[in-house]
């Protein structure tokens, strides 16, 4: 049996956790794979806290709730850390990734961690510089898929095209691509 790849995702309302994680199963459909995305809110405001999740398989997916115990976590907001349990959940062998200038060793001490790997980017930064705004999801994305290697980088960036391609203009689409890429060369290991 093959096993279900887990992602849970922790940011806050617009900043575009919803979109990482259903552009991720989305990519990961291109490349044949079954897959789930879907979002849980709390009360449904911008700048409160929220989650989505993504799994990925290789067979269909009969399970059908929150992610519980995620293989991955993706924090697209470092003020989370304080506020809510991102680590609820993580396995021995689990991947955090924080959108933070700090180090991957300074993030660990901050959670208590003593299991798993820790990564960091500063895909605020990324975002500001690329797109002119802070959207940290789609570098998130990008530093998510080096870490893990779910999905090749050419397949997220035919997924964006396709998804946004009539919504949006062709320079937001190639900004969002560079993010992805420049992201996935930044990502920080322990």
């Amino acid at each position: 049996m093959s096993k279900i790849t887990e992602i849970r995702w922790h940011g806050r309302g617009g900043q575009g956790a919803k979109t990482a994680s259903l552009l991720l199963a989305e990519s990961a459909l291109e490349e044949g794979k079954y897959i789930q995305g879907f979002p849980e809110y709390g009360p449904e405001r911008m700048g409160a806290p929220m989650q989505s999740f993504t799994r990925i398989s290789e067979v269909p997916i009969s399970l059908h709730s929150h992610v519980r115990t995620p293989d991955a976590v993706v924090v697209l907001d470092s003020t989370l850390l304080g506020t809510v349990d991102v680590t609820f959940g993580l396995g021995e062998k689990g991947v955090i990734l924080v959108n933070s200038p700090e180090t991957p060793q300074t993030i660990r001490r901050k959670l208590g961690l003593n299991k798993g790997k820790v990564f960091t980017v500063d895909a605020t930064s990324i975002s500001i510089e690329i797109l002119g705004k802070n959207l940290p999801n789609t570098p998130m994305l990008g530093a998510l898929i080096k870490v893990t290697s779910l999905l090749s980088l050419d397949t997220v960036a035919s997924s964006i095209k396709h998804k946004f391609g009539k919504k949006f203009s062709s320079r937001i689409i190639e900004g969002n691509i560079e993010a992805i890429k420049k992201a996935y060369e930044e990502v920080k290991e322990e």
